[in-house]
């Protein structure tokens, strides 16, 4: 069975990393709570997480929290992206999913 995948823009690399973004929000995901998952920025493969929790929230009712734990430095950042992200697809009353990982491996540099 293909190991399933996160898949980030590279710059968000180091802060997953850094254990600074621990969730993600996405418009789709087949993702459950207890996968593992490879987490990839870029090209690149830089560990193995796991899936601590799947919520299914209305873009309006996202928090200042669910920003922070996503990287963002507030609510109306991650709106900011999520819209320039996903254009006309996302509205106020879209249904996103936030996703909670845990990072329980990283890529060895040389790799």
């Amino acid at each position: 069975m293909k190991k399933k995948r996160l898949i980030f823009k590279k710059e968000y690399g180091s802060a997953i990393l850094e254990g600074k973004k621990t969730s993600t929000i996405r418009l789709t995901s087949q993702l459950k709570k207890g996968d593992t998952v490879d987490i990839i920025a870029g090209k690149i493969k830089i560990g193995t997480a796991t899936i601590e929790d799947v919520e299914v929230k209305k873009l309006k009712e996202l928090t200042d929290e669910d920003a922070i734990m996503d990287g963002f430095k507030n609510r109306e950042e991650l709106i900011r992206t999520l819209k320039r992200l996903y254009r006309k697809k996302i509205s106020d009353n879209s249904e996103v999913k936030l996703i909670k990982f845990k990072l329980i491996g990283r890529e060895s540099e040389n790799e």
